[in-house]
């Protein structure tokens, strides 16, 4: 029961936000992020991001890098939404970049627990351009139990 309550709190954080960008978030690069939370269920996540200035790489487009941040900040965003008792970190990320977004662009990303293992939870995110509902990147990412 007691796993429950927390799993209904951490997810009661991410559903107060539906509508509305994350603020005060435990996640320090998050909250640089600015997701707006479009959808939360345990286990699921989907946001939307505008991209910025400072988002961008030298030619003016999402820099991979940022685009690997959201992808790796979603998916403990996701892990934290189980309402697990231990921590959990990254051990691995994999990235596909497919198509290139650019400063102004409205970007969404959603994530979903591909397998979830006692030591292990393999999560994957889709990162689309919404105003062409084009994929631009998905990656899979384990996190490992930490205690």
């Amino acid at each position: 029961m007691e796993q429950q309550n927390n799993t209904n709190n951490r997810l009661k954080v991410f559903q107060s936000f539906v509508g509305k960008e994350v603020q005060n978030s435990p996640s320090n690069f998050m909250n640089w992020l600015k997701p707006t939370v479009i959808s939360a269920e345990k286990g699921a996540l989907h946001c939307s991001y505008v991209v910025r200035r400072e988002m961008t790489n030298p030619h003016g487009i999402l820099h991979g890098g940022i685009t690997a941040g959201i992808i790796d900040d979603l998916i403990g965003a996701t892990v934290y939404t189980l309402g697990l008792h231990n921590n959990y970190t990254t051990v691995n990320n994999s990235i596909d970049y497919f198509a290139p977004a650019k400063e102004g662009d409205v970007i969404t990303a959603k994530t979903s627990i591909v397998k979830q293992g006692r030591a292990i939870i393999n999560v994957q995110c889709e990162v689309f351009l919404e105003s062409k509902n084009r994929l631009i990147a998905k990656g899979y990412s384990n996190m490992l139990n930490v205690g």
